[in-house]
């Protein structure tokens, strides 16, 4: 996968956690306790800095009450 698209990857995971997140009227430190994970590794998720597991996007996804859905798509989408 070329460096383009996995930032652009992390900026789609980073703006759905934080969206999620502000629909949950949590703060960092609240979905970070709930999932589990250091406050300032959900700061990096939303920066779209970290590169999160499948296991912890599955953690935030249940700390939100939101289902996680991962796809794959054909070569001609926007992600390759």
């Amino acid at each position: 996968m070329k460096k383009k698209n996995i930032n652009t990857l992390r900026t789609r995971i980073a703006s759905e956690v934080k969206q999620a997140r502000s629909h949950a009227g949590l703060s960092q430190e609240a979905l970070a306790m709930a999932a589990e994970v250091d406050r300032t590794y959900v700061s990096q998720l939303e920066r779209a800095i970290a590169n999160p597991s499948i296991e912890i996007l599955q953690r935030i996804a249940d700390a939100l009450g939101v289902e996680l859905v991962i796809t794959f798509q054909s070569s001609s989408s926007s992600i390759n």
